[in-house]
């Protein structure tokens, strides 16, 4: 059937090597939806136009991990934080450094663009929000009233307040012009990673790692809506461009919501995995997501997405069923809406705000020779010519004719195999010599050698279309290695993704042999070979579920303390993560008893080389700092009662079990914490939330 070609809703654009190491962030430009930037731990930040694998432009400057990359509104400009806390901002078009902004004390996690005006947001892992001006060298304001890490900013539409997410489950307004808090919303019981603003209307959407989105009415300062359904923590989130509805990207999965009443429209699953960002063009979802060193673009064709209609939260109301109190976005106007102002306006309030900048002991300019040095240590390597003037470099003349509108990308037959698409796409040359090129399972823009379909390519609205042009040979330069100093020898980590499969290579089965034997092997005997573990496999995979069984029993009959002795006693750290991975969901399972017996073993997981045992006994260390540090301290500064009272003794002798095991820990994590990469950026976070141990005791 001729229709089967085209039904696909989600599919996969294309997947390829990003960087030389892990990347580490990414962001699309909202505007076109047709770029992307890339950093990775090798301290650059690439540029792509997205649907090609070959990179356009790499930015170098930072001498630490890039965790956090941001675009501005016209996508002219790209700004970019790295662990060690500094700033980049570079020019697109121009295609250098404007500016370095240091203050920060830890990682990047957060960056926005104003949407008027020369501002940048930064947050930090040391609670800090710093509003910058790029022309200027310090920080305007700084905002402080976070208690833990800030995961993400937003500016208001209309330019005139901050919105800030932070791990202390709670969503901050801010007035930007005086750097007080406006209100503070507090209805998540886990950390905030996202937030969004409603692009016409008063309204803030959050979402959480409790896997639920909060709206909140910006004029009553209420909770006017709680959207769940979500089966893992929320990633991203994007309002659709009229704002009638709400995209959500978890693990995998996009659901688009409805709220007054509060609905899910439509749930798809896509194969993203972790999804970092998302942008919307030409009716397109985009998302896109990175794992190790490769990134992935997946593309939902919304034409056929449910964007009304759903079934009720908590409610009865099915697909099938129409809703009670039909309500119409476009004729009941429900809240007040931003004033964006004009071009003038606009241009005025940024001086305004420049001259009360100058009176900043810290908004001094700075001298030429620091810029100088600035530009000599940064730098733009443009790889591909070609798009890098088709793109950021348009022309000015005026045309006669109109520009050209993107188009949106081609979905790919059912039919279509991963070995077909491989042979097409086999030239591409990775623009990293010593790594093997991803090839994309369903890219929408031909390569080399295949018959060029011209995907056209508006970098902004009202500028210039040009259209993007399948890439051309690589240049002759290649990337040169970062030459960072390296900090001592890190032992080897065995991740818990993988860009392949372990195993493919059947050779790996075979004994090894300087003569080469394996090659004469048939294959009963090469069968035989591989077979050789696969009963002691079994054996281990039966032995763990035994025991699992056995410590479910337990909790079942006793209760939870018991099950964690039960699965400490049998010696296997598997069933303990397994354990961990449960409880560290639910917060209010934890006792003071729990944490006595877990500490001692959270102290093997984050020796283990396994980054998934690294991974849980971070998360439970995390857990065990947030919900009983303050109880551990108190209780140990506390003057002895008179009398005997044996449950606070008791206590006293738990808390100075626990201290004694958090002191240690405290150690270890500040020697992970001196490593380069994500793994190090994970301690250093830890080191910053355990300082206390050393203030206090």
């Amino acid at each position: 059937m001729a229709a089967s070609s085209t039904t696909k809703i989600a599919w996969r654009l294309q997947e390829f090597e990003a960087h030389s190491s892990t990347v580490s962030c990414l962001a699309v430009g909202k505007s076109s939806g047709r770029l992307l930037a890339t950093g990775g731990e090798d301290c650059r930040v690439n540029i792509w136009a997205v649907s090609k694998a070959n990179c356009i432009m790499s930015l170098t400057g930072h001498k630490t991990p890039v965790e956090c990359v941001q675009f501005n509104m016209s996508e002219e400009q790209v700004v970019a934080g790295s662990q060690s806390g500094s700033i980049r901002v570079w020019d697109l078009e121009a295609a250098k450094i404007l500016r370095t902004l240091m203050g920060h004390k830890a990682n990047i996690t957060s960056l926005g663009f104003h949407p008027f005006g020369d501002l940048i947001a930064s947050s930090s892992m040391d609670t800090n929000i710093k509003l910058w001006d790029v022309r200027r060298k310090g920080y305007v304001f700084r905002y402080k009233g976070h208690t833990q890490a800030v995961r993400s900013l937003a500016f208001s539409p209309d330019g005139k307040w901050l919105a800030s997410a932070s791990d202390d489950c709670t969503v901050k307004l801010w007035d930007l012009t005086q750097g007080k808090t406006i209100t503070e919303f507090k209805s998540h019981i886990a950390a905030v990673n996202i937030i969004q603003f409603h692009p016409n209307e008063y309204l803030l959407a959050s979402g959480s790692s409790d896997r639920t989105i909060k709206l909140w009415d910006l004029e009553k300062f209420t909770i006017i809506g709680s959207l769940e359904g979500d089966t893992s923590p929320i990633r991203c989130m994007l309002f659709s461009s009229d704002g009638s509805c709400l995209y959500s990207g978890a693990t995998d999965s996009l659901r688009v919501f409805g709220w007054e009443p509060d609905r899910c429209f439509d749930v798809l699953p896509v194969g993203w995995g972790k999804v970092s960002d998302l942008a919307v063009c030409n009716q397109q979802l985009i998302g896109v997501s990175h794992q190790l060193s490769s990134v992935s673009s997946y593309v939902v064709d919304l034409k056929r997405v449910k964007k009304s209609g759903g079934s009720m939260i908590r409610g009865i109301i099915q697909d099938n069923q129409p809703l009670s109190e039909p309500k119409d976005p476009k004729i009941c106007a429900l809240r007040r809406n931003y004033d964006r102002p004009t071009t003038t306006c606009s241009s005025q309030r940024v001086k305004q705000r420049s001259d009360a900048e100058r009176r900043s002991p810290e908004g001094e300019r700075r001298s030429p020779s620091e810029d100088e040095a600035d530009e000599k240590l940064s730098s733009a390597e443009i790889h591909n010519a070609e798009d890098y003037k088709e793109i950021f470099q348009p022309k000015n003349a005026i045309s006669r004719t109109p520009p050209k509108i993107s188009e949106p990308f081609p979905a790919p037959p059912e039919d279509e195999t991963v070995l077909a698409i491989g042979s097409q796409m086999k030239d591409i040359i990775s623009p990293f010599p010593d790594k093997q090129q991803a090839l994309p399972l369903a890219s929408s823009t031909p390569v080399q050698r295949v018959e060029p379909t011209v995907v056209s390519y508006s970098k902004r609205p009202g500028a210039s279309a040009a259209s993007v042009a399948p890439p051309g040979p690589p240049p002759p330069q290649t990337q040169p290695p970062i030459t960072t100093a390296k900090t001592k020898a890190q032992p080897k980590i065995i991740p818990i993704t993988r860009n392949k499969p372990i195993g493919l290579n059947v050779a790996e089965f075979l004994p090894s042999s300087p003569n080469n034997r394996a090659a004469a092997l048939n294959d009963e005997e090469a069968l035989s070979q591989m077979k050789k573990g696969h009963d002691t496999m079994c054996v281990m995979l039966s032995s763990r579920h035994k025991n699992l069984e056995m410590v479910r029993a337990v909790w079942a009959r006793d209760d939870m303390k018991n099950a964690l002795d039960m699965a400490v006693s049998m010696n296997d750290l598997s069933i303990v993560v397994d354990i961990l991975n449960i409880i560290n969901l639910q917060p209010s399972l934890w006792k003071l008893d729990v944490c006595t017996t877990i500490l001692p073993q959270i102290d093997k997981l984050l020796q283990s080389n396994y980054e998934s045992y690294m991974h849980t006994g971070c998360t439970s260390l995390k857990l065990i700092m947030k919900h009983f540090w303050i109880l551990i301290s108190d209780t140990l500064k506390a003057t002895p009662s008179v009398g005997v009272d044996i449950s606070r003794e008791e206590r006293h002798q738990k808390c100075r079990m626990c201290c004694k095991h958090l002191k240690n820990l405290s150690n270890i994590v500040k020697n992970k914490a001196e490593q380069v990469g994500r793994h190090g950026s994970t301690f250093k976070e830890l080191q910053l939330l355990m300082a206390p141990l050393d203030d206090s005791l």
